[in-house]
Formats: structure tokens, sequence, C-alpha cells
């Protein structure tokens, strides 16, 4: 490909750190730069906790141990999100409850959350499309009402903000990913667990550590460590969080850098939605976003395949995602659907996901803007392409 979909970001001062953390002779977690990266973010975020993890998976793996979610509980999230979110309630023995999503931003439709709840209902799990924040206060006022917990998937979210607050500290327990399609990566795979919620400080280290309470231990604490609780090792390596702390220091940078080519994608292509070609994502007044990705809306499926097509041949790299996973083989097994499916099939099948990574040229984003132009000048829709 001339231009790929993505490439992990790098700053440039990894090397050193990683250099570093082999020098500390202790790369296994909880070593140096898993301390640096961890008050790091308690300081950025004003968390009762944080806790590094080898991914996002892991972490909601552990919001849901947090909860003590067992069999028979219900969990309300969109269908409209990655496997892991709901996997990681399901693995409990919980039934997934699906809900639908708002057209505008792909994010779960606040409006139809209480019709879901039932006495069963043990938590709702949002997830913050693209960085862009759900409705949060009018979820954390069901949730109080309700007596219920709220979990943020802010895997695609940090440095996003919902009111000047940031996503993933405004539930009781937010996660984050380093995933290398992420902002900010740990080397490929990682994740964060953000805890809100004092209840919940003590055990995710607990859980963290295998059930152990070795942490009090080598806090000085206590005078030995046992297993006192289930878990397992949700540990990220040190090498990994050197890796991270390359990045996280350039976090205002990094952002910055995705900002602007997002907006230069949406105003170049603002032409196109005013002739009805597509749609551009929108970014509620309430919401900072951090540019995590920029997607156009197509009329229908048959014309994202197209451009996808079009755009393979010029040499760029699209996509799509996801499937709405009440669809799939296995959320026809472990969830369920409550109320009308109006807006998650039908806008999933329109999305399109263009390149945006950290140090993507300006010339590469006008070339594809350029190309997707291209394609809407020659593209007839009852045929293939026209004059290409």
């Amino acid at each position: 490909m001339l231009i790929n979909f993505n490439k992990p970001t790098i700053i440039g001062t990894e090397q050193k750190y990683i250099l570093t953390s082999m020098q500390k002779n202790k790369i296994s977690g909880d070593g140096y730069f898993t301390k640096l990266c961890q008050n790091w973010f308690n300081k950025k975020l004003n968390a009762k906790l944080t806790l590094l993890t080898p991914s996002c998976t892991h972490s909601l793996e552990m919001a849901a141990l947090l909860l003590d979610i067992k069999k028979g509980d219900e969990i309300i999230m969109p269908s409209y999100t990655f496997v892991s979110t709901a996997n990681a309630f399901a693995l409990r023995g919980a039934k997934i409850i699906f809900i639908d999503i708002n057209a505008d931003t792909m994010n779960i439709d606040e409006s139809r959350i209480e019709d879901a709840i039932t006495q069963k209902t043990k938590a709702i799990v949002v997830v913050h499309y693209a960085g862009v924040s759900c409705e949060m206060d009018t979820i954390m006022e069901i949730a109080n009402k309700y007596n219920i917990f709220v979990v943020e998937d802010s895997a695609q979210a940090i440095m996003s903000k919902y009111k000047d607050t940031y996503l993933g500290t405004i539930g009781h327990i937010g996660t984050y990913s380093f995933h290398e399609t992420k902002n900010l990566t740990s080397a490929g795979e990682g994740g964060l667990l953000i805890i809100n919620d004092n209840r919940f400080k003590k055990r995710a280290e607990i859980i963290r550590e295998k059930g152990t309470n070795r942490s009090q231990f080598f806090r000085g604490e206590i005078d030995k460590y046992t297993w006192v609780d289930i878990g397992s090792s949700y540990l990220l390596n040190d090498i990994s969080a050197a890796f991270l702390w390359g990045q996280i220091q350039n976090a205002k940078l990094i952002t910055k850098n995705r900002l602007n080519t997002w907006s230069i994608y949406y105003k170049n292509l603002k032409i196109l939605e005013k002739q009805g070609y597509l749609k551009l994502p929108f970014i509620p007044k309430e919401c900072i976003h951090n540019a995590h990705m920029f997607y156009i809306k197509l009329k229908d499926e048959k014309t994202r395949f197209n451009l996808i097509k079009f755009l393979r041949k010029n040499g760029i790299e699209s996509c799509f995602h996801y499937i709405p996973l009440h669809t799939s083989t296995a959320g026809k097994k472990y969830s369920k659907f409550v109320g009308e499916d109006i807006h998650t099939t039908k806008e999933s099948k329109k999305i399109l996901r263009l390149p945006l990574y950290f140090e993507l040229s300006e010339r590469d984003t006008m070339y594809i803007i350029e190309r997707i132009k291209t394609f809407f000048k020659t593209y007839d829709e009852n045929k293939i392409f026209v004059n290409t």
C-alpha cells in the first residue's frame, strides 16, 4: 500500500526508555516505568487508582470481577462495539443486553437505557466511539436512580473529555487501550484500569496480582502475602511500560498532530457532504475529542464496497467495523437485543474509516481527499465505475 490505514505511533524516545528498563533488572510487571506511568495517569486523570494491564480487554475483565458479575446478571451496552466489551462480562456468566445507538455519534442511545433495566441489571457499559463521549450526565443519572454501576469502555478515548472531564473518569470504572492502533501505544498491546470509586481500590490490586495481597506486602503494609481472592495475572511488563512512557510524555503533541489531520479531512470533505454524497463525523458541543479516527458515512454498503476498492487501486488502505454483535453467532447465544434495532445495523453498513495516524503527512491526506472526490465524480451507482 502507498498509504497504510494505520502506523503505530513512534516518538523516538522509546528505545532509550526500554534500555533503561532493562538496566533496572526488573522487566516484569510493576517495575520502574510501570510506576512512572501509573503516577502520571493518577495525576492527569485525578483518579482514585490507575493500573496498567496487558490490554483493554484485560481491564474490562477486571472490571467484571470487581463488580462481582455472576450468572444471571444483566449488562446493558451497545451492540456496535468490539467483542471484548461483551466478552468480559459474558465470561462471568452475565446476559448481555444490547440496545440501539444514536445515529449521529454511534454511541449508546441513552434514551433507551431505562427500558432495558430489570431487577437483574448490574451495570451499564458505555463505549465512547471514535473518542467522542456518550451523554454521560443522563447515563449517570439513570445509574444512580437504579443503583447500578457504570463502566466506561474508553479504549478509543484517551485525552478526550466530556464537559472538561476526562473520559474514563466519570463512571465507577474506566478502561483505556494502548493497542498499536490507538493514539498512544505500549509496544503494540496494553491497557489501563481506572478506578473512580474507593470501594474498588484495594480489591483491584489483589485481582491484578493473581488474587494475592502482594502489592500490600511490597509497600510494607503486611509482613507476608498470600492468596486472598480470585484473580489472574493482569500486569503489564515493564518494557512495554517504558515504551508507553515515551509516548505519554508527548501526549499533547500526538493529539495535536492527529487533530490537525482530522481537521484537514473535515474541512476538505465538507463539500461532498453538502452535495449529499456522504456524512462527516458529528461532535457534540460538550465533547472534546482526541481525533482517534476519521470516518465517513456513505449512502449504503454497496457504495462503501466500491469506494474501498477504488481507494485500494489508488494505493490507499481503508477499512470498516464493526459487525453488530447481536447478529453474530456468539451474540445470539450470550445476548439479546432489547427494543428496536433502528440504527445499529443500518449505520454500521455505511461507515468507512480513513487513514489517520501520527505524522500522516498533509500531502498524503490531501491525496486521499482528492481520490475520494474523484470517486464521486466518476461513480455510477448502477454500474461500478465510469471513466476511471
